[in-house]
């Protein structure tokens, strides 16, 4: 099968173009030159890079590479897609018909125009099902019952913002909302969260926007958020089961366990 990847930032895109090497697909990377690692280079078919708001060069690429079928790896940082964008000319059309001016509906209207030409947008996830969270405790130990109550109030919370298109994560401390996550990312509104608890302990909840398939903005956790939990007095870690990519999934889990972190993957609440 014949592939192309939109590699944002962070090790998302590097594991599937491995993925998609081992199972023998040809993916070429359009890598954003904002956020996307050189390291692309080393794993894709091959590569073109663009800035972002090329939109029109997005598809002009597609069209040369023969290429129908797309997936959209890595993040892009939401403060970039409305302060570092300079549109194209198809972009700026698209940019003015929108009536909110959010990720959902900036990358939805890309979809569409996508779709206009004869290209799909496939799952996120297509090549890395092994790394997705299952139900249940991931980690040697599981939560204990302050835990338990804290995810069971963070869900409540963090599902309800998703479906607002406000952020993917909250930090509970005894079934309190400290912070919510915006557009600063989760490390940084972990480290906001622990100055704010003097001391307490944090649990970390991520949910998945509501949607049937998981074309964009898939929630993502890795070894960094493991550094940034010990840092910050962050115990549990609550994620939507088969909707949550955990990348470098092995050593994360070993890593946590080292800590004591507890990570348990929940049914996502539609």
């Amino acid at each position: 099968m014949k592939y192309g990847l939109i590699a944002g930032n962070g090790r998302f895109p590097i594991l599937a173009l491995d993925a998609a090497r081992q199972l023998g697909h040809e993916v070429v990377a359009i890598a954003i030159r904002e956020e996307a690692s050189p390291e692309v280079e080393r794993v894709a078919a091959r590569t073109h890079w663009i800035s972002l708001g090329q939109l029109s060069r997005l598809i002009e690429i597609f069209k040369k590479e023969g290429i129908t079928e797309v997936i959209m790896a890595g993040q892009v940082k939401h403060a970039k897609i409305f302060s570092s964008i300079r549109p194209d000319w198809r972009l700026l059309k698209l940019l003015t018909s929108l009536r909110e001016r959010n990720t959902d509906a900036l990358i939805g209207g890309v979809v569409k125009i996508l779709e206009e030409e004869g290209i799909r947008l496939l799952d996120s996830t297509t090549l890395l099902k092994p790394l997705l969270a299952v139900e249940g405790a991931m980690t040697r130990r599981k939560p204990n019952d302050d835990e338990e109550r804290d995810i069971a109030y963070g869900r409540r919370i963090a599902n309800t913002l998703a479906g607002l298109d406000v952020g993917q994560s909250v930090a509970i401390s005894e079934r309190a909302c400290v912070a919510v996550e915006a557009m600063e990312g989760t490390d940084a509104m972990l480290r906001r969260a622990a100055s704010l608890v003097d001391g307490r302990r944090l649990t970390l909840v991520k949910a998945s926007r509501r949607r049937r398939r998981l074309l964009f903005d898939v929630p993502v956790t890795g070894l960094g958020t493991i550094d940034v939990m010990r840092e910050t007095g962050t115990t549990a870690l609550a994620v939507d089961a088969g909707r949550t990519l955990l990348l470098d999934r092995d050593q994360m889990l070993a890593r946590a366990d080292e800590a004591g972190i507890v990570i348990a993957g929940f049914a996502p609440q539609e």
